[in-house]
């Protein structure tokens, strides 16, 4: 039987390691409020996510999910999730992010402060509260939720109330700014409000990003107003009317890159039936899975399909060469 040269088999491994190695971008999930990772609804979505875009899914928990959610304030819930992405290896080369309502925020946070983090390729939003709310998500009428009433009768933009009740952080009552942007601890903050503190660091770290996804819910009740996912919110000084994000002075001076963004076309404003976060699979589908599948994987794949196509022929011409062919069986009997 002809041997093949071994000078051949050299070419033909130098050709295979021109092939590029596909891989997926993974992604976090960061729930909202009064939710916790192991719950059926948020394991589920994120299990979802995953199988449909074959990226791997984690979902980040801070602290011990529901109560810390209400109760930690917001820049030490972020602190949290940014050494939690530093220490997940899997997320070292880049990864997307999926938040949740309040979620959304402490993802920004990572996005905006988290220094020697990995970086964030695709930023999908739902239902985030980015420009404030004017009121309290609903509690309910347990004892706990009584107390939390309380604490924001007492002052929402006292210190007290900003160390002991998360939502705080970015309750903006537009006809109380002065006392907004000097008591309230964290969204004047992530949205580079304070012409004094301003940082361009932020800016220029949010706008890096290759999309940002941003769902609204038609009916939402609990954000008020709805349009804060989109970025939209009242002007300073009255409740009336609600401005589009592009009318905003957030978007107009860009204080955060949001503007950057949404002229480049990276920025998707997409709006879903139903009520906080109540979105189909349809929807799931439709407007979250494409931003996790790797699109530079997918064209890598494309390519890798062609390079294989041509490793075969170029195969074939050297096995040729020394004397087979495609049809030749490999054990050859005597006569």
């Amino acid at each position: 039987m002809a041997s093949l040269p071994s000078s051949a088999i050299l070419v033909f491994i130098c050709m295979l390691a021109l092939v590029p190695l596909v891989h997926s971008v993974p992604f976090i999930v960061l729930h909202g409020i009064s939710d916790k990772c192991s719950s059926r609804g948020v394991a589920k979505f994120t299990e979802l996510l995953s199988n449909w875009s074959g990226s791997q899914g984690y979902c980040v928990e801070i602290g011990d999910g529901g109560w810390d959610s209400w109760t930690m304030p917001l820049l030490e819930q972020t602190a949290i999730a940014c050494e939690k992405v530093k220490n997940i290896s899997e997320l070292s080369e880049g990864y997307n992010i999926v938040g949740l309502s309040q979620g959304t925020l402490i993802g920004r946070g990572v996005v905006e402060w988290c220094d020697g983090a990995p970086p964030v390729k695709n930023f999908i939003s739902l239902a985030g509260p980015h420009a404030g709310i004017a009121s309290i998500p609903f509690c309910g009428s347990e004892w706990f939720c009584i107390l939390m009433d309380t604490l924001i009768e007492l002052e929402v933009y006292s210190d007290f109330v900003q160390e002991h009740l998360a939502p705080s952080g970015y309750v903006k009552i537009p006809t109380d700014i002065s006392a907004y942007l000097k008591g309230c601890k964290f969204l004047p903050k992530l949205n580079n409000e304070i012409n004094t503190t301003r940082n361009s660091t932020y800016k220029e770290r949010f706008s890096s990003l290759d999309n940002l996804v941003l769902i609204m819910f038609e009916q939402d009740t609990v954000l008020v107003p709805k349009e804060t996912s989109w970025f939209g919110y009242y002007p300073d000084g009255a409740f009336d009317p609600i401005l589009p994000a592009q009318e905003t002075l957030l978007y107009t001076e860009d204080w955060i890159g949001l503007k950057i963004l949404d002229e480049a076309g990276k920025v998707k404003f997409i709006n879903v039936s139903g009520g906080h976060l109540q979105i189909s699979q349809s929807d799931m589908k439709e407007y979250i899975v494409p931003y996790l599948e790797d699109q530079a994987s997918i064209q890598m794949m494309r390519r890798e399909i062609s390079s294989y196509k041509w490793l075969s022929s170029m195969w074939n011409s050297l096995l040729e060469l020394v004397g087979f062919t495609e049809d030749q069986p490999l054990l050859r009997t005597m006569d």
